[in-house]
């Protein structure tokens, strides 16, 4: 008697559940370049509240201070946050190499010119990161018409200086919003509309 077996028929079922994960998979990977957290602070990283639209924010007495960011700027200037304080600064992590960052950039470029013209005490700082060939960073702000200055960082050593839990050092793109002490008072770790964009920066502006 034969003890081989037919091979067996992967269900209907089984296939359906098999495309889902595969194309939730793809999805999520479409939605940052790099790895996020979950949103909730570890360590001393603040005590963040995370909304439906994925910000998270920081009450004002409960409010981390950002690391002073000093160093060469993508075209070639030189650049210390430190000396913005009074300001309301958005710092902006992004990668030429990174689809969701070239997705956002028409957003920023938009608002950040806004603002400006607007008069807003409202400063933007980018972090470029990962960008080995510094003339692709640089290619990149030109082709998306961004006018304010980034700070080039293609070791990723100016996002290890921010506190544990405030920043994810992975996920790429990723929003910092500094009061005008300079410390955190928004974040997100995903791409940003213009809108959304405008929902993190405008309670800040507005505070006393």
């Amino acid at each position: 008697m034969s003890l081989s077996r037919a091979p067996r028929r992967r269900s209907t079922s089984g296939r359906a559940l098999l495309l889902t994960v595969v194309a939730l998979t793809g999805a999520l990977t479409l939605t940052a370049c790099g790895g996020s957290d979950s949103g909730k602070p570890t360590g001393s990283g603040g005590n963040y509240v995370t909304g439906a639209t994925g910000i998270s924010t920081s009450a004002k007495g409960e409010r981390t201070e950002a690391p002073k960011l000093d160093g060469e700027t993508v075209d070639g200037k030189t650049l210390d946050t430190s000396t913005l304080k009074g300001k309301v600064v958005v710092l902006n992590v992004w990668g030429s190499w990174c689809p969701p960052c070239r997705a956002e950039a028409p957003a920023f470029a938009k608002v950040s010119k806004e603002l400006t013209d607007a008069g807003k005490d409202v400063v933007f700082v980018g972090i470029n990161t990962r960008d080995t060939n510094q003339q692709n960073a640089v290619s990149f702000e030109e082709n998306f018409g961004i006018t304010y200055p980034s700070l080039y960082d293609p070791a990723g050593k100016l996002l290890l200086r921010f506190p544990k839990g405030s920043l994810n050092p992975n996920a790429i793109p990723s929003t910092l919003v500094l009061d005008r002490e300079g410390r955190i008072a928004a974040r997100t770790l995903a791409p940003l509309g213009e809108e959304t964009l405008r929902s993190m920066i405008d309670p800040v502006v507005a505070e006393q």
